[in-house]
Formats: C-alpha cells, structure tokens, sequence
C-alpha cells in the first residue's frame, strides 16, 4: 500500500506557439523511468490552448483517449466521419482500436481552451477492434451537487472510471476504494490532510492498494479528476 504525492511543478511541460502543455507521464522527448505510467494510464496531459490552436490529423491505434473540457471548447474530427464540440461538462472518449486519424483543435470565440487528456491501454480485445468515438454529457445538477460523480465514460480498459467532483470552498469527499487511484487537483486546491500537506492546482495523490476511504476538503472552489483503476 502507498500514496504518493506528485507535485504540478515537478510535470515536464511543452511550449508551441499557441499551446501550453504539462505531461504528468512521460511523453515525447521528456523521459523519466519513474514516470512512465500509473497503471492503464499512460498519458495524463494537462493542455492549455489558444483559439484555433491544437493538434492537426494525426494517427492513434491500441489505445483509450478519454478528454474532459475544463474551459473553452474543442473540436473533435476523425477519419471516421465524426465532428464534435466537447464543452466543459462533456467527457469525451475515442476508442482508437486498430486504428484512426484524428483532429483536436480550440474553438473560435469561446476565449483560451483547457482540456485534460487521458491515455490508457486498451484491454487485450479492443487492441484491433474498430475505432469508435462518443461524446457523454454529465448531469449538471450532479456535477453541482458536490458530490464525486462517475462521467459515464466506459474505455475498454478494465474497469477504469473516470469521476469528478467539483467542490465548494470547505466543501469535502471521500476517494473511492480501488486498486489503483489517480486524483487530480484540476484547479483550486485541498487543505492539509492524513494524505498530505496541502496540495494546489496540477497536484495529485496517486494511490496503490489503499485500502481506507480517504476524505479530502476543499480550501477554495476546487474541481478534482478522479480515476479508479484496476490493479497493475
């Protein structure tokens, strides 16, 4: 059993004109033999986007994409024909399977767009199936509720959930018991815990084999990201 505390500061980040990304795994050319992946998840990029700004087509096969809006709004188009504006509230998932070409771009008129984009490894029978994409709303009144609530998306990788919780200044909830849990302090920030030391926006706890409820309060109106995985 352990939790590990891993600091925003301490992410690689890449800098193009009009994007801004920081990598919590390692990607590209930033390399970290401690920091390759966390179970299913390979890929946890937090990207900052100007209108009109993105990534043009590009390929993926083998792989799970699921990407929450945090402000803004991005346009999705792939080589199967789909188009898609994922606002915040919308959880996205491109199932990339034996393959697919895909574009992500900021739109227009909607201020800077900032997405947080999950990659996991995909269960052995979804490695060649058709690729597929699907755009989920989450209940608003759930998400205002406080409340730690399951987005509904379902990548073929085990039973790994994606939950969020937007929480109210002093406002607290429990971490789900899981193998594997990955909690990200998307914006606003926690109070001091048995976890740890406080933790700002870009932190997160990642929990191995934690087998007791963690609760975690809100120092100011924060939303956290939070994944259950299943075990290594």
């Amino acid at each position: 059993m352990s939790v590990e505390i891993r600091r925003g500061t301490s992410r690689f980040t890449t800098r193009e004109p009009g994007r801004h990304t920081r990598h919590s795994f390692s990607f590209g050319q930033h390399y970290d033999p401690e920091r390759v992946s966390f179970g299913r998840i390979t890929c946890h990029d937090d990207h900052h986007l100007r209108p009109g700004s993105g990534f043009s087509e590009h390929h993926h096969a083998g792989l799970e994409i699921v990407t929450w809006v945090l402000t803004g709004a991005l346009e999705h188009t792939d080589s199967l024909g789909h188009t898609a504006t994922t606002t915040p509230g919308t959880v996205a998932v491109q199932h990339a399977g034996a393959g697919v070409d895909h574009a992500e771009v900021a739109a227009q008129g909607v201020g800077a767009t900032r997405f947080v984009q999950v990659w996991l490894t995909p269960d052995d029978d979804a490695v060649d199936a058709p690729a597929s994409f699907e755009s989920i709303p989450v209940d608003p009144e759930a998400l205002a509720s406080g409340d730690l609530v399951d987005t509904g998306a379902r990548p073929r990788s085990g039973d790994a959930r994606l939950l969020v919780a937007r929480l109210p200044a002093g406002g607290s909830v429990t971490l789900p018991v899981a193998p594997l849990v990955h909690c990200f302090v998307a914006r606003g920030a926690l109070v001091r815990s048995s976890l740890a030391e406080p933790l700002e926006a870009g932190d997160a706890f990642l929990l191995d084999g934690e087998t007791e409820a963690r609760t975690v309060t809100a120092a100011v109106a924060t939303e956290l990201l939070v994944w259950t995985l299943p075990a290594r």
